[in-house]
């Protein structure tokens, strides 16, 4: 068997050169491209060795030089995976040139080939597959890039920074010169060739000086980016504004790509973007779609200066870029909301993806701090823990300092470090001496692994007219962390008294009534106690308002007070999560009558609060539409000590259904209200009655209304944008209509020549439900992959397709036959000789295997037991297989 070097955090040591500057001259044919780097060394004193080692992969060696003269083999090594020069012990010019084949990789990391263009991809670690490099953050370089390529075929040629020439050449060819006037590690490193076309714009900056905003995409897709360059200037002034960090290039460039394995990369000047990340027409891109675009370009834009300015000192290190920069794109997208209910719904929206994805992975085997100490794939850590719980520490961090004492700890880390590669030690530090404050204990979060339980109890005495809370945290074993130590964990909170008017906080001993009506208490022990003065009844508590850390609040709410938050509190995140554990409560209960053998019944003191919620047009149809949205079936399964996906989905159907049918009425006034007039808008606000207008058809058909499924294929046929026009096709698909299939085949010839609208529509046949008399979606999953316009070279294509369907139809993926588990064994056996980065994503569905009833974790056992006897495993499918079955 294969087996896979771990490489451990406490092993680092710093490289034994510095590399000043390169010269990279690319000749470019897809087949047989020829790369000369021309390299200025200098050996670092006490490094231990005189050896250069250079990192390789999937490239051909041509020759070596040093200062002119050519090296035979006695002066070098050559490995598959290295080139080592030996005893480099002066400053010199070390001259390389080699191949590489770009239409050969499909693992997308390296240059490869897309559409008939040139693209690259270096993060983490692809720039070893272009050229001999020391591929690792910490060796910042000084680049110079040409490139030569057919001008016919390829007019644009691009590479980060700004263009210095270019110059048409005797043979047909031509060429660019770029130089990044900044140094940078190897992985933000880009090149792009090919037939593209700019949108472009000039922009002064704040300090006065102007830049050129270009957007890149083929001939075809020109009018779709328009979008994506609104969003870059957003974020720029956004940036300059918020944080005081400006534009420093010339120029700045994004290019769009249908293959990518990631969502963007954030390469110095030159981002390139997975295409769904920057195409939007209303006809072709959902409200959702443009708030990502939005979103993500702010995020790139971001790393500009978190990630690219200063950089990781090594890959464990990611979430100093990544849940800092997640954590600036939020701030972004908040604050480009119109109004606190718009701020909200993101909110809200970020920690329900955070819960249904990170905690999971928290609870695990590929349980992990955010930053690890662990690694044998480094890909497999871009993670949500990485990521958005990373991202919610920092937010924690400004939660305990402040706006502006975060603010000003950011501007103490950038002037410490600008220029340079990091630590998240380094970050804490600059945060802490900026603000004269020890977060010795708040580090912890950067280290202790698992998602901490906090526990309440409280005491009301009425005759001292006192309210007493007591928290007690608690944080589970998690693979190579059995011991856990307290955490420092701010917990927002808010008193409501009987009418849900909010009560003044006054802390006993601690200060006068300033009238403050949330506080934030600092839970730094295993157990503190915190006592309300002049509370003149019990008063309903609302724990943890805005989701003021990443833990599980456990407060023993009964249902009325849970119905009580959901009409009154002021906090709209805590109403929205009120409304969210009532649901899930009642569909707990509701699936341990469907394990008894019984027909699951709703409560009606449940529908009750749902249509006083759901009629109530003085909140916002986005925030209604959010707050009475429906658990999902994996969140369900969160819930539960055992999952059993046949009743979890037996009993979620039914609540949906029976809100249909109770709800008939004020579901189709609600739909007839919410209509949005005129040409289409993606605002918030317009954008927020499609939201409530399509999950109220989506209940009503589910209670199988012959006029839900008239209004449904009427808003199929008519609407002027995606948005409505899916949210249709969805509701169709998962009815047992015989329509679904006139429907389907219809959006598939309108959208066939549209690869984003094409994954859509596989999406929607991915995560459909099925009928009695239907057959097995699997079966309808394997003919969709025979279609022409799908390929597992194509990373949008699998995870439309097949990622969705395994992680995002519970019921289906999970069938007691197991034809969802041999169809992961094939899929993941498939993309692993295809591209190893893809093929680990989805064999991550099987995560969780020990949480299921027995039969079907039996038979998820048995599939990664099969996977891990194949002799010829990526080292990354390897990791997450391994690490499945070890953990216990």
């Amino acid at each position: 068997m294969n087996r896979t070097k771990t490489v451990y955090r406490k092993d680092y040591r710093a490289f034994t050169h510095r590399i000043e500057s390169v010269e990279l001259d690319f000749v470019l044919a897809p087949e047989s491209s020829i790369v000369k780097s021309t390299m200025k060394v200098t050996p670092l004193p006490n490094a231990g060795t005189a050896d250069l080692v250079l990192d390789a992969d999937s490239i051909e060696f041509v020759s070596v030089s040093l200062n002119g003269q050519s090296l035979n083999e006695a002066n070098y090594e050559l490995t598959d995976k290295s080139l080592t020069i030996r005893n480099v012990c002066d400053p010199c010019t070390i001259d390389i040139v080699n191949r590489f084949n770009a239409a050969a990789n499909t693992a997308l990391s390296g240059i490869y080939m897309s559409h008939g263009a040139f693209m690259s991809q270096c993060e983490s670690e692809g720039f070893r597959r272009i050229t001999y490099w020391p591929d690792r953050p910490d060796v910042m370089s000084r680049f110079t890039v040409t490139i030569h390529a057919d001008k016919e075929t390829y007019p644009v040629l691009l590479s980060n920074g700004n263009l210095v020439d270019f110059c048409d050449e005797d043979d047909g060819k031509h060429w660019t010169r770029w130089i990044d006037p900044f140094n940078k590690p190897s992985y933000l490193f880009a090149l792009v060739a090919g037939d593209f076309v700019e949108r472009s714009e000039t922009i002064k900056l704040k300090n006065g000086k102007e830049s050129l905003l270009q957007v890149w995409t083929e001939r075809q897709n020109h009018e779709k980016s328009a979008h994506a360059l609104e969003s870059l200037k957003k974020a720029i002034r956004w940036d300059e504004e918020r944080f005081g960090l400006e534009l420093d290039l010339d120029r700045f460039m994004i290019v769009a790509t249908d293959d990518f394995n990631f969502g963007a990369m954030e390469n110095k000047g030159l981002n390139i973007f997975n295409s769904r990340y920057v195409m939007a027409t209303p006809t072709m891109a959902t409200d959702a779609d443009y708030d990502a675009i939005e979103s993500v370009v702010g995020h790139e834009y971001f790393h500009n200066w978190t990630g690219n300015r200063i950089t990781l000192r090594d890959w464990f290190q990611l979430t100093l870029k990544e849940g800092l920069t997640v954590f600036r794109d939020q701030e972004f997208s908040m604050d480009m909301a119109p109004d606190e209910s718009a701020r909200a719904v993101k909110r809200i929206q970020d920690v329900r993806a955070l819960r249904a994805r990170q905690f999971p992975e928290d609870a695990g085997p590929m349980a992990h701090p955010i930053r690890p100490d662990s690694y044998q794939e480094i890909n497999n850590f871009y993670t949500m823990t990485v990521y958005e719980k990373g991202a919610e520490v920092i937010r924690m961090l400004q939660t305990i300092l402040g706006k502006d004492g975060f603010r000003q700890g950011m501007d103490e880390y950038v002037r410490r470090h600008d220029g340079k590669a990091v630590t998240c030690d380094d970050f804490i530090q600059a945060m802490a001496d900026a603000n004269h404050m020890d977060l010795t204990q708040f580090a912890l979060w950067w280290t202790q692994a698992g998602t901490p339980r906090v526990s309440f109890e409280t005491d009301y005495d009425a005759e001292a007219r006192t309210f007493t809370l007591r928290a007690t945290q608690s944080t589970p074993a998690t693979p190579g962390q059995n011991t856990k130590r307290s955490m420092w964990i701010p917990i927002t909170i808010g008193l409501l008294d009987k009418h849900g008017n909010d009560l003044a906080l006054q802390l006993k001993d601690h200060d006068q009534n300033d009238g403050q009506t949330s506080r934030t208490l600092m839970l730094t022990e295993e157990s503190m106690a915190w006592t309300f003065t002049n509370i003149d009844h019990a008063p309903v508590v609302s724990i943890g308002r805005g989701f003021s850390a990443p833990v599980i609040f456990d407060y023993p709410y009964t249902r009325d007070e849970l119905a009580f938050l959901a009409c009154h509190d002021s906090d709209p995140f805590n109403r929205a999560e009120a409304m969210h554990r009532l649901a899930l409560d009642v569909l707990g209960e509701m699936v341990d009558q469907a394990e008894c053998g019984h027909d699951p019944v709703v409560p009606e003191s449940w529908l009750n609060t749902f249509g006083t919620l759901l009629n109530n047009d003085s909140l916002s149809p986005a925030f209604r539409a959010t707050a009475l949205s429906i658990p999902s079936e994996s969140t369900i399964g969160q819930s539960r000590s055992m999952i059993n996906p046949s009743t979890i989905h037996l009993a979620r159907k039914k609540m949906i259904a029976t809100i249909g049918q109770r709800f008939d009425t004020d579901l189709s006034t609600q739909i007839h209200k919410n209509l949005t007039l005129g040409t289409y808008r993606p605002n918030a606000v317009d954008a927020g009655k499609r939201m409530l207008k399509n999950l109220a058809l989506e209940f009503w058909l589910a209670a199988g209304s012959p006029k839900a499924l008239l209004a449904a294929r009427d808003q199929f046929d008519h609407s002027d944008n995606l948005t409505d026009k899916l949210a249709a096709l969805q509701c169709i698909v998962n009815s047992p209509s015989p329509a679904k299939l006139e429907v389907l085949n219809m959006a598939a010839s309108q959208w066939v020549h549209d690869p984003l609208l094409m994954n859509k529509w596989f999406t929607a046949q991915a995560v459909a439900l099925t009928h009695p008399n239907e057959c097995p979606l699997v079966e309808r999953i394997r003919t969709l992959m025979s279609f022409d316009v799908f390929s597992l070279t194509n990373p949008n294509n699998v995870y439309a397709l097949v990622y969705a369907f395994m992680t995002r139809n519970e019921s289906e993926f999970h069938r007691e036959d197991g034809s969802g588990y041999r169809f992961w064994e094939e899929m993941v056996l498939q993309l692993d000789q295809v591209n190893p980065h893809v093929a680990a994503r989805v064999a991550r569905a099987l995560d969780g295997w020990r949480r299921y009833e027995p039969m079907r974790a039996r038979m998820m056992h048995n599939a990664l037991e099969k996977i891990s006897h194949e002799p010829n495993l990526s080292r990354a499918v390897r990791e997450i297989v391994e690490k499945a079955l070890n953990n216990n």
